[in-house]
């Protein structure tokens, strides 16, 4: 290891940065603490300092956390992780990676100095101390050594768990979803000791993804995608099929030793104020019975409250009606007239599915998309961080994630947007002949394209993995610039007066957000105080402000005490559980946490 002098200058300059942050917050001084920051500076906790998942922008914001969190501050210690690079652009920008500790947590976190000042601070809790996970060399021996009478072995305890979780024994946390949020959670909490129990309406872990439409598949990269603990085989397809990664998601159930309960419909839940618990009653197998776990996590994903419009006519028109999500796939279908309403991945997907299968399928295209073709997406938008090139150049999927994670949602957009303005230049004849179909394309309401759409709304847009070239060619047909009137008893009905003759109607209409799932469990009164599910509060279309800064509700505390929501991609489903998992252990072993800045209500669904 280098000494002081032989250090290049920007090491020494974060080095210098992190000694006087460490002695700032010893001394109680959030005003030098803060001072250390540029002016426009922002500080991104994941846990380790607010209990929360919370970011900080500017300075007065910054002190006011660092004097409400007194405790975790005065006790924080920032090293600079000397096994890492720092990184130097030669104009006033330096990276770097650090750790980080407090009396409770060791944590992992990144920084960018500008100009000498803070500019970007992460922070990441990464374990409890105390109560770390059996990794390395504290993994457990499996094989018990030696000989005594009555021991249990390894599947004798695990049969013993099985039969009493649930039944004599009361699972501490009870996860309602079994599909890749719900079991990598799972997984989380099992490594860290927490009785958990996971329960979900399919017959099998994985139907959540087998019972979609037939050409369903990830649009997003296998390196994008692995779960925690457990990555794909380096064999494994770079855009996995439903089937396939339902499999997996089963197999992964099975060797993670998950706690989970198949064909278990939740009818209804309720909070105790007394005795802070959950009462849930849920139909097992056909049986009633009643858990009542402490904490209840709705891990039912973004795309799983399905929103079906409500259209004059659908009570008189003769075909068949089914959201996207109740597609079945294309096969009955041959021959057929089909309306798809909606223009995203899951309507474009279905449209191509059922050309392929000889149906005669129009697209209903009401509002703009924006569409970025796979391998653009992957080359220019993902690249970097995760493909084959991103690893070999040291960026793990664990670097990849604190790297997302590190840019502050406020400013991310203005990273996205030369990466936007590059795929357009490249992939100028596409949307230029796109256009000239009569597909409204957008790009965001500020140009920053899909990554930003995704956070703010979750919707308005298309990975192109082909379906695009048939709207250009024709094949699938385009009605856009209009809305739908009613339906007839044959026919969806247009507002420019088109009649679309359709033995099926599809709503590829998206979803709602989380908090309905609480609306039919609990009832209105307490999904109103937790409040809508996703976005920003960017003032774009479809995620009204005011500013949040953070996913709204996602991983963290909400105004219902000892409610979580875990949700969205493969991606946020590993990473975000980590966090989520630390949050309730710390709970479960009774640690002092103090929570700052739990979210404030502004919009109900």
């Amino acid at each position: 290891m280098p000494t002081q002098q032989h250090l290049q200058p920007s090491a020494r300059q974060l080095d210098t940065v992190l000694e006087q942050l460490t002695h700032a917050l010893a001394s109680n001084a959030p005003d030098d603490a803060a001072a250390l920051f540029a002016d426009d500076s922002y500080w991104r906790d994941l846990v380790m300092f607010t209990w929360n998942l919370r970011t900080m922008e500017g300075r007065d914001q910054i002190r006011d956390m660092l004097t409400q969190q007194e405790q975790a501050a005065m006790s924080a210690k920032f090293e600079r992780d000397s096994a890492e690079p720092v990184s130097d652009d030669g104009q006033g920008l330096v990276e770097g990676w650090f750790r980080v500790e407090t009396d409770v947590a060791r944590g992992y976190g990144h920084v960018r100095l500008k100009n000498g000042r803070i500019w970007t601070f992460l922070t990441t809790m990464s374990e409890l101390k105390g109560h770390e996970e059996p990794l390395g060399v504290r993994r457990p021996m499996g094989a018990e050594h030696g000989i005594r009478r009555g021991r249990q072995t390894w599947q004798e305890r695990r049969q013993q768990e099985q039969a009493e979780l649930g039944t004599s024994e009361q699972p501490y946390v009870l996860v309602i979803g079994g599909g890749q949020g719900g079991i990598a959670l799972g997984a989380r909490l099992r490594q860290l000791n927490v009785p958990t129990l996971i329960i979900d309406q399919h017959a099998r872990p994985g139907d959540s993804w087998r019972k979609r439409y037939k050409s369903l598949c990830l649009h997003d990269p296998v390196w994008y995608d692995h779960l925690p603990y457990m990555p794909f085989p380096e064999n494994w397809p770079v855009f996995a099929p439903k089937d396939k990664i339902g499999d997996w998601l089963e197999m992964y159930v099975k060797i993670m030793e998950l706690n989970y309960w198949s064909s278990t419909v939740c009818k209804k839940v309720s909070y105790d104020e007394s005795s802070k618990t959950w009462e849930v009653q849920i139909e097992r197998d056909g049986k009633p019975m009643t858990l009542r776990p402490q904490q209840l996590v709705f891990a039912t994903g973004m795309s799983g409250k399905a929103n079906v419009p409500s259209m004059k006519g659908q009570d008189v028109f003769k075909g068949e009606q089914q959201h996207s999500s109740q597609h079945p796939g294309p096969e009955a279908y041959a021959g057929k007239k089909v309306v798809v309403i909606g223009a995203n991945n899951s309507a474009h997907d279905i449209c191509a599915a059922l050309w392929e299968a000889g149906a005669d399928v129009t697209m209903v295209q009401r509002s703009s998309t924006h569409i970025v073709r796979s391998d653009s997406l992957m080359e220019i938008g993902l690249g970097d961080l995760y493909s084959e090139r991103a690893l070999a150049s040291g960026v793990s999927t664990r670097k990849a994630d604190l790297l997302f994670a590190s840019l502050p949602y406020r400013i991310m957009a203005d990273f996205q947007i030369p990466v936007y303005d590059k795929i357009r230049e490249r992939d100028a004849d596409f949307y230029n002949k796109l256009e000239a179909a009569g597909f409204m394309l957008d790009w965001g309401d500020d140009g920053s394209g899909l990554f930003m759409k995704y956070l703010r709304r979750a919707s308005g847009y298309y990975i192109d993995v082909g379906a695009c070239e048939l709207i250009i060619d024709g094949s699938i047909k385009l009605k856009s610039r209009t809305d739908i009137s009613h339906l007839s008893e044959d026919a969806v009905v247009l507002t420019d007066g088109t009649e679309l003759p359709a033995d099926l109607v599809v709503y590829a209409t998206g979803y709602g957000s989380m908090n309905g799932w609480v609306a039919d469990l609990a009832g209105q009164e307490m999904a109103d105080r937790v409040g809508k599910c996703w976005g920003l509060g960017s003032e774009t279309i479809k995620d009204p402000g005011p500013w949040e800064g953070e996913q709204r509700n996602m991983w963290k505390p909400t105004q219902q005490p000892n409610l979580w929501f875990h949700g969205g991609n493969l991606h946020q489903s590993r990473h975000y559980s980590q966090y989520l998992a630390l949050q309730l252990k710390a709970r479960q072993a009774g640690l002092p946490v103090q929570v700052y800045g739990t979210q404030e209500v502004h919009h109900l669904r």
